[in-house]
């Protein structure tokens, strides 16, 4: 290469250097300016707004901490918090349901992939649909009550399952645990897949029995996907709201969640402030409840992933 040439390269490596620069800033300025503009804008001013006493037209003055205080002293608000308890049980239920029928789908039974099917299904359909087709299972003299009687059950001794605030709120977990168990029943068959099957043999060798592969193999071969379920399933527990909204009658008869009424709060009583005090909690919450799961799985099942590495290691070394 001639000493004349070598310039040239060089300033033609520079200036398409440049052009990838300019390319790379040019796609990045407008993602990066309609995030900021729509999601951390808004998020600032929720925190702003949260401390006063405002509507959509009106602001009435700063008021400090008072709508916070409000949340943790009124009733209806302390109450609206403790209805997410119930969607925390069905999530538990809804998890170990998901988990026990990944497994069994797993170990080769026949049909799993049309019972794979037929569980996923409802995760497909549109939540306000799901919450009118329940709507009707669960009221009087309708399809569960059908159902109920043709068993040698009588009407009169069933309950209104949406109306009787001592199962009301459990009818509609029974909506979010039969719509979400098919999408983390599949998360968990992906999982539990992707596991080495040398490590189930040499469990075997060892004399290990169904149980003990379970906990020593299965569960923390799969604890990323089951701390995203955690994770996902915490999340909508704290901010439940079709079930409720539409199954419950927007929230009628001790149904109304806490996000129901933050919904009411902005949207009804057009207190503005107040909600954005109640969306300050509940993002709080959820941030607490993620973070104590994390620590969970840090310190209480580190001994699980070191019997899952001792396991995998010996697999390794006898094959």
């Amino acid at each position: 290469m001639t000493n004349a040439a070598a310039p040239d390269l060089r300033q033609r490596r520079k200036k398409i250097n440049g052009q990838k620069v300019l390319l790379i800033v040019t796609f990045s300025v407008i993602p990066l300016f309609l995030l900021a503009l729509f999601t951390y804008v808004p998020f600032f001013r929720m925190i702003r707004f949260s401390f006063y006493n405002m509507s959509y037209t009106k602001n009435k003055g700063f008021v400090g901490l008072d709508n916070y205080v409000k949340i943790f002293t009124r009733e209806e608000y302390v109450s609206a918090m403790l209805l997410s308890l119930y969607y925390m049980a069905g999530a538990a239920i809804q998890l170990s349901l998901a988990l026990f029928f990944a497994t069994l789908l797993t170990s080769g039974l026949k049909g799993s992939g049309l019972f794979k099917g037929i569980m996923f299904f409802p995760f497909l359909v549109n939540g306000i649909a799901i919450g009118y087709m329940f709507k009707f299972f669960f009221t009087r003299g309708f399809v569960l009550d059908t159902v109920l009687q043709s068993l040698g059950i009588s009407l009169e001794s069933l309950p209104y399952w949406l109306r009787d605030q001592s199962v009301n709120n459990w009818s509609l977990v029974f909506t979010s645990v039969w719509k979400y168990c098919g999408q983390n029943m599949v998360l968990f068959v992906g999982a539990i897949a992707s596991i080495d099957p040398t490590l189930y043999e040499a469990a075997t060798i060892d004399g290990a029995n169904k149980w003990q592969q379970f906990k020593a193999i299965i569960l923390p071969g799969i604890k990323t996907v089951f701390m995203l379920n955690l994770i996902l399933s915490i999340t909508g527990s704290l901010s439940a709201f079709e079930p409720a909204y539409v199954v419950g009658s927007m929230g009628a008869n001790g149904t109304a969640t806490f996000f129901i009424k933050i919904h009411q709060m902005a949207h009804v009583h057009n207190k503005v402030g107040m909600a954005c005090a109640m969306a300050m909690v509940l993002m709080i919450l959820i941030l607490v409840f993620t973070v104590a799961q994390r620590l969970f799985f840090r310190y209480v099942m580190k001994d699980s992933e070191n019997t899952f590495n001792g396991k995998a290691n010996r697999a390794k070394a006898l094959w």
